[in-house]
């Protein structure tokens, strides 16, 4: 599928299979309070620098930035289990390409940061929304409402995933993954059950936001 069909028809919607991420930033709250807005601005120009690079060499796509978060979606047009590896390849990516952007961070501003990750794959509607003025195109659905979730409750370095993900990973090229007890996801009827690719090395960030 190609974005050039929603641009023709920017009313319309199409309901595909895709595995989304949300990717957002620990201590981001502090890293405002304490700073100048330029630089804070100068150090999110930083921040999505680095990240998008990761998500479009595994084949993704950047559909929304906002403040300190920013959402992906891979094989909209492909249901096999390939884009949900290549969205876990990315996340591994994308922590490992912000760790020195932190180290450097901490050293030079004394502000402790760190990235979490939530990975779902499901239904979701691929839409073109907004005035056309400020016409963007997106992903809508539960689907991409579960993996802002586990993005929320992802801790510094952590990715976290769902049920759904873990079936399409290769065992035998899953690494570290490890299973969690189910989650209680604010909003949802069910508990999800959850997965982790944990952090390297466990930093501590204040994190306001409550999943």
């Amino acid at each position: 599928m190609a974005i050039t069909i929603l641009e023709e028809r920017p009313l319309g919607a199409q309901t595909v299979r895709g595995t989304v991420l949300f990717v957002d930033l620990r201590g981001y709250t502090t890293l405002a309070e304490g700073l100048s807005p330029d630089t804070v601005a100068d150090l999110l120009e930083e921040f999505f620098g680095t990240l998008t690079p990761p998500v479009e060499r595994h084949g993704g796509t950047v559909f929304h930035l906002a403040g300190d978060s920013l959402m992906a979606g891979f094989g909209l047009d492909d249901a096999g289990v390939a884009p949900v590896r290549a969205a876990i390849d990315a996340s591994r990516a994308m922590i490992a390409a912000f760790q020195p952007v932190s180290v450097r961070w901490e050293r030079r501003l004394r502000i402790s940061t760190g990235i979490g990750v939530g990975v779902h794959v499901g239904a979701v509607a691929f839409v073109a929304l907004g005035p056309p003025s400020l016409r963007r195109i997106t992903l809508i659905g539960d689907t991409v409402n579960v993996a802002a979730r586990l993005c929320q409750r992802a801790r510094a370095g952590e990715v976290l995933f769902s049920a759904s993900v873990a079936q399409a990973l290769d065992p035998t090229a899953a690494g570290d993954v490890i299973a969690l007890p189910a989650l209680a996801l604010r909003g949802r009827a069910s508990p999800v059950d959850i997965y982790c690719v944990p952090a390297s090395e466990r930093t501590t960030v204040s994190h306001a936001r409550d999943a």
